[in-house]
């Protein structure tokens, strides 16, 4: 049995490493010193998690980070830009923003393949990782598999 996070302290936690953020960018004006990679990712699948009441799987799965109560593999996407990457077509996929307050927007959460086909035709890029635009995957039409229970999406049993 899985052990339920603590959102709202970890939503402190989030906030705080943003106001770090901040503080070295007025120390040091010029440099950047913006969470990304690894980090951003890891936060974005911990919220994701937690909202979604799913479980987080040991992270370097190819093409999920998380599964539902019925098994399904959903790969989850994070960013605090504008576009996320993809090397694989996952079976669900789950793709938010993140903001500086420890929230998050869910810009999709559908089937992977649609996001998948978006890269039909496309020369596979040197880094193996297709790039899709946060505004991109917003205009997709909402998924039929979805039902939404007070404005966060939640899988519909089997």
């Amino acid at each position: 049995m899985r052990k339920k996070m603590n959102h709202e302290h970890f939503q402190k936690q989030v906030q705080s490493l943003y106001k770090i953020v901040e503080e070295l960018e007025l120390m040091f004006p010029g440099r950047l010193f913006t969470p990304d990679g690894h980090m951003v990712g890891s936060i974005g699948e911990c919220l994701v998690a937690d909202a979604y009441d799913l479980e987080l799987m040991p992270p370097s799965n190819e093409g999920f980070d998380a599964k539902t109560k019925d098994g399904r593999h959903v790969e989850i996407k994070a960013t605090q830009a504008r576009s996320v990457a993809f090397r694989s077509c996952p079976e669900h996929t789950i793709i938010i923003k993140i903001f500086k307050d420890g929230t998050f927007e869910e810009c999709f959460n559908g089937p992977g393949y649609l996001i998948w086909d978006t890269f039909k035709g496309k020369k596979v890029p040197s880094n193996g990782q297709f790039q899709i635009s946060l505004s991109k995957v917003k205009e997709m039409p909402p998924q039929q598999n979805l039902w939404v229970i007070g404005g966060v999406g939640r899988f519909p049993s089997a």
